[in-house]
């Protein structure tokens, strides 16, 4: 995964369990990171990255389920269509 710098960094401190931060230590050797903040870090990140999808996803799902009939009927049939567009696989 790629490593992303930040022009800013804010400085905190935090209480952790020993066992969060064996876990932490354990992650930074396995990732090759130089410090415990990058693979909090990134496990933030990946967690926002997550989130983000849920609501995306959630966001999908409330489209679909408030459209009409004939609006499902239009988008299968733009679906269809757009499946021959594309090359057979065969």
């Amino acid at each position: 995964m790629p490593r992303y710098q930040s022009a800013t960094k804010a400085k905190r401190t935090f209480s952790l369990s020993r066992q969060t931060v064996a876990f932490l230590e354990t992650e930074r050797k396995a990732q090759q990171q130089k410090s415990l903040s990058a693979v909090l870090e990134q496990i933030v990140r990946r967690h926002q990255e997550e989130k983000e999808m849920e609501r995306v996803s959630a966001s999908i799902t409330r489209y679909y389920d408030t459209i009409s009939e004939e609006e499902r009927a239009e988008n299968l049939a733009w679906a269809k269509f757009a499946e021959t567009q594309f090359p057979n696989k065969d």
